[in-house]
């Protein structure tokens, strides 16, 4: 969601994400769940939805772990977190420096986000405006 600037698999993927990157700028918390979660929604209805397939049960794994030492501490299923201005400016300086880049590894959008996030993300539908700390 850090690179997020609009594009995705579908027309009502990236609807869908779009509403629900607007949720979190607004302030919404996150809950950290296992397997799909709110923005794959659109994906789940296809014939195989990848968001079920081994790669992805790692790459979220290992997205976790990397957030959770961003934050100092252990996440796991049923975690909430809030994203400030200052949280959401730390994630992207770590995503930038390829502190969180492991969990990216083989996906499709690697290219993109990381052209994004050199780029100092322009366009990203995630604003700063999320709540302050």
């Amino acid at each position: 969601m850090l690179t997020y600037v609009g594009k995705g698999y579908s027309p009502a993927f990236t609807d869908n994400y779009d509403k629900v990157v607007a949720r979190l700028s607004a302030g919404e918390d996150i809950v950290i769940i296992q397997g799909p979660d709110d923005i794959c929604q659109p994906l789940l209805n296809t014939s195989e939805p990848h968001c079920y397939q081994p790669s992805v049960d790692a790459r979220d794994a290992q997205a976790l772990r990397n957030i959770g030492k961003l934050l100092a501490r252990t996440l796991q299923t049923g975690d909430v977190i809030q994203i400030d201005k200052a949280m959401l400016e730390g994630f992207r300086n770590a995503f930038v420096k390829g502190v969180t880049r492991a969990a990216c590894d083989g996906c499709e959008w690697f290219d993109l986000c990381s052209a994004v996030s050199t780029g100092g993300y322009a366009g990203v539908k995630l604003q700063r405006g999320c709540q302050s700390a």
